[in-house]
């Protein structure tokens, strides 16, 4: 069957106020990552992209092996959380209301 390998967020940041400590906006600042292969029938194509080089990181041979899914998954998590902290993409990092 057609599919794709795809990486996105499992869990989005949550929101940060001045008011918290540093210590408490880091941690809502998290992002939870996840590697999945999807088939085309359940993808729904939109006109936005993110600027985000995965190609190096996420492989094809990530799949089946755990070890390197897990380095992957930690390597991907780092791109997302920088590109949040820039501040780039603030639609990106809202989550889906249907």
């Amino acid at each position: 069957y057609g599919h794709a390998l795809v990486a996105g967020i499992a869990t989005y940041p949550r929101k940060v106020i001045k008011k918290h400590s540093v210590k408490k906006q880091e941690k809502r600042s998290k992002v939870k990552a996840f590697i999945k292969v999807v088939n085309y029938n359940h993808m729904m194509p939109t006109r936005y992209n993110l600027e985000v080089d995965l190609k190096s990181t996420v492989t094809t041979d990530v799949t089946e092996n755990p070890t390197k899914k897990e380095a992957a998954l930690q390597e991907v998590k780092k791109l997302f959380e920088e590109r949040f902290k820039t501040g780039k993409n603030r639609w990106f990092f809202t989550k889906l209301r249907f």
